[in-house]
């Protein structure tokens, strides 16, 4: 049975959510070991070992949260080399694209990046990559063992299987010289009360709202709704609103529950990123929309007045349950 390691990122000692993602892949394909590092590893085994993790190795030294990608890339380093497993899991996130990167760098291996899915084939580690925006699919076989496989976000819905997880405590093998680049400062942009990417109702807004001083309406929606808001990548290089909003190829892809489009014309950049979605609802002036191609449900008409009624709406039925 192939061995099957899953990098489980840890933000600020709470265990991101792509670690379950890649649990449920990883525990499909053959035997799951998971790492957690840094403060946090320990109660986040708990969750790694329902979702289908045999053993989680930990070890919670604040190194791993206070300096760059080298404390993580040292530990992975020394775990792996005695006994290499045959593919390593990176969601594909900007911590963790750092470590995948300086690891393969020094097991001299390859990394296959952006992939949406990976399996076995013929004994060979095998990875979907999509391109031109996902309207095409790459296939990329790994040549080299362990392979090294980024997982893009919401490319796996995780889910639990029971069990629970062998917790191992492994020494931290952090060099010297990996102590010098110290995260000194973090500044969060805007406080989202809803993660974008974890939202089960997430409204986006694009270039139909007008401009930046209607963006309200799609913020006032998402939050009466208990989702956040998103944004097409047109209004994020106009100024409009900050990146962190941003949903598709090049910003954060969603899968909720429900998606809700407001003036976003549908250009492949953006569906990339919530195509993916379980129910997708577009508004927009021009029936021939992109968006309403993908749509399953399409309102045609103005945004402006459109979302206001619908936000009274749910005002009104909440307030009358």
């Amino acid at each position: 049975m192939a061995r099957i390691l899953v990098y489980a990122e840890l933000d600020r000692g709470r265990l991101a959510p792509i670690g379950l993602e890649l649990l449920a892949r990883a525990r499909e394909l053959g035997e799951v070991e998971a790492v957690a590092l840094g403060p946090g590893g320990a109660e986040a085994a708990v969750t790694l070992g329902r979702h289908g993790a045999r053993r989680v190795l930990v070890n919670p030294d604040p190194a791993f949260q206070e300096y760059l990608a080298e404390p993580a890339t040292d530990c992975l380093a020394a775990l792996i080399q005695p006994e290499p497993p045959d593919l390593i899991l990176f969601g594909f996130t900007s911590d963790s694209r750092e470590v995948a990167g300086r690891l393969a760098g020094r097991l001299g291996v390859g990394l296959i990046s952006n992939a949406m899915d990976v399996e076995f084939r013929d004994g060979t580690v095998v990875a979907r990559i999509p391109y031109f925006g996902g309207a095409k699919v790459a296939t990329y076989r790994a040549n080299a063992r362990p392979a090294i496989v980024l997982i893009r976000p919401k490319s796996f819905e995780p889910s639990e299987v029971g069990g629970e997880a062998e917790v191992v405590e492994v020494a931290a093998a952090i060099g010297e010289n990996s102590r010098r680049s110290r995260i000194v400062d973090r500044r969060v942009e805007g406080q989202e009360k809803v993660k974008l990417e974890e939202a089960e109702i997430v409204v986006s807004g694009g270039r139909g709202l007008g401009g930046p001083e209607n963006f309200h309406l799609v913020e006032e929606l998402a939050e009466v709704l208990g989702g956040a808001a998103g944004a097409s990548r047109a209004i994020v290089d106009a100024g409009w609103v900050p990146y962190a909003l941003q949903v598709g190829q090049t910003g954060k892809t969603v899968r909720p529950s429900v998606y809700i489009a407001a003036g976003i014309s549908g250009a492949m950049q953006h569906t990339v990123g919530m195509k993916g979605s379980r129910m997708i609802v577009a508004i927009n002036k021009d029936p021939d929309a992109p968006i309403m191609r993908i749509a399953d449900l399409g309102v045609v008409g103005d945004a402006l007045k459109i979302l206001p009624r619908l936000t009274e709406a749910v005002k009104a039925r909440r307030q009358g349950s």
